[in-house]
């Protein structure tokens, strides 16, 4: 049967259900004739049956409708029996149409007209049963979650890990730095329809693009957390996730949207109307930069052979996926440069395997664009912004072991043209390793810097 999207007229949410027994999710969606389904399994072994539970199930099953939304962007949601609060209804158009910033721009579509078709109901407030102190940490094996990870541990009572997989998969890159971190891991399997992941092997001829599935898996994770009476949900998105790629027609398109602050307190807005204070969903990073974390991982040498933080790392396809840091993608360019500063130019070599991108001449553009000095747009990837790695690359120039790398001395070169007129590096540096932005880090959490 063809699909054309340009004629879709709505997409629908047409209800979930849960198996108690299976500990599973399972989430229906249309559009037009075409339907779909999601399916979400939690190991946590909790009451599904509780008002708590019940509530986190629906908002996971309302934040992940936007893997099938893409297939055609018709100009109607309709939530169907699923009435909205006036919060809900903002927050998600806030995720339809920011969080789809990038699918949007990529395939000529303008979302801001997105029409939102539910009831309207009044919030109501649940009781959960979670002690405080025990968070549960979304945990991907980068630097971000791993300073993450050491930053929290000595500050809670009994922190977890969690993990989401796609088809019962375990990736190594992820598993490696788990093991070393050595705390118990909660673990979820996320099942995508098939229609979705195979369309193009199918031959349907669906929209792609990305979508904001760190607002997924942040969904997964509360419902996770709330199965396994725990009192909050711990995110490593730094100051930088917020920074958008560009600007078009007034919207900042964001590659990292459901990292950033905005939909942060969005999302922690819904979870407050059904759960109160009871429950904190928050990134222990958002206040800092990447420079910052960087510094802090340049410490923790236990995880300095075990992460990984290449996408090829995590290719669904095994025959596509490394167990080596691929060194030219956008990514290990980033890593490498903003690690550059803190640790010495063997070390990275190490980490890197002998494909350090520094060392890599034929990256020169990609550098570039990384710190600004670039027509290129910043990488629609999870990197930092660029004034970070202009910073990142002029105090990398200073090492003495990397006083003979021309690429870099001319990279920080340029940089500071960009910065123009500078600030002095160890000024510069200073700045970034201080908090930098507004944050909700509770009191408990709060490492010193944010209690000076």
């Amino acid at each position: 049967m063809s699909f054309d999207p340009a004629s879709a007229d709505a997409f629908r949410y047409d209800g979930f259900e849960i198996d108690a027994e299976r500990g599973r999710l399972t989430g229906h969606y249309s559009i037009d004739s075409w339907q779909f389904q999601e399916v979400i399994t939690v190991t946590s072994a909790g009451d599904w049956s509780r008002p708590a539970v019940l509530a986190a199930a629906r908002w996971l099953y309302l934040l992940a409708g936007v893997s099938y939304y893409k297939a055609a962007a018709p100009p109607v949601i309709d939530f169907g029996a699923l009435a909205l609060t006036d919060t809900e209804r903002e927050v998600l158009r806030l995720y339809y149409v920011e969080g789809l910033g990038e699918y949007a721009y990529r395939n000529g579509l303008d979302l801001r007209g997105l029409e939102l078709r539910a009831a309207t109901r009044a919030p109501e407030r649940v009781a959960l049963l979670a002690p405080s102190g025990r968070p549960l940490i979304p945990f991907g094996g980068g630097i971000d979650s791993i300073v993450t990870v050491e930053q929290v541990r000595p500050r809670a009572d009994d922190p977890a890990l969690f993990v989401v997989s796609m088809g019962g998969e375990r990736f190594e890159a992820i598993e490696g730095a788990a093991a070393v971190a050595g705390l118990p891991i909660v673990r979820a399997e996320r099942e995508i329809d098939p229609k979705i992941r195979e369309a193009r092997r199918l031959g349907m001829n669906f929209r792609n693009g990305h979508v904001p599935v760190t607002a997924i898996i942040s969904a997964i994770a509360v419902l996770a957390a709330v199965l396994d009476d725990r009192d909050a949900v711990v995110m490593s998105n730094e100051w930088s996730a917020s920074v958008g790629n560009v600007v078009v027609d007034g919207l900042a398109i964001n590659h990292q949207f459901s990292k950033g602050f905005a939909f942060e307190e969005a999302f922690a807005s819904v979870l407050a109307e059904s759960f109160g204070d009871q429950f904190a969903y928050f990134s222990f990073l958002r206040p800092f930069t990447e420079l910052w974390v960087a510094r802090e991982f340049a410490f923790l040498t236990q995880y300095h052979r075990t992460f990984r933080s290449c996408n090829r790392a995590f290719h669904i396809d095994r025959t596509l996926r490394l167990d080596h840091w691929c060194g030219v993608c956008d990514k290990c360019c980033f890593i490498d440069l903003i690690l550059a500063p803190f640790l010495e130019v063997g070390q990275l070599q190490a980490i890197f395997a002998g494909r350090e991108p520094l060392a890599n001449p034929e990256l020169v553009e990609q550098f570039a664009t990384l710190v600004g000095a670039s027509p290129n747009l910043k990488p629609f990837e999870c990197v930092g912004d660029e004034h970070e790695c202009r910073i990142a690359a002029r105090a990398a120039a200073t090492r003495v072991d990397r006083a003979d790398e021309p690429m870099l001395q001319a990279l920080a070169v340029a940089a500071e043209a960009v910065d123009h007129p500078a600030k002095a590096t160890g000024e510069a540096v200073a700045a970034l390793l201080r908090p930098v932005g507004p944050h909700h880090v509770p009191e408990r959490y709060a490492p010193p810097d944010l209690l000076v």
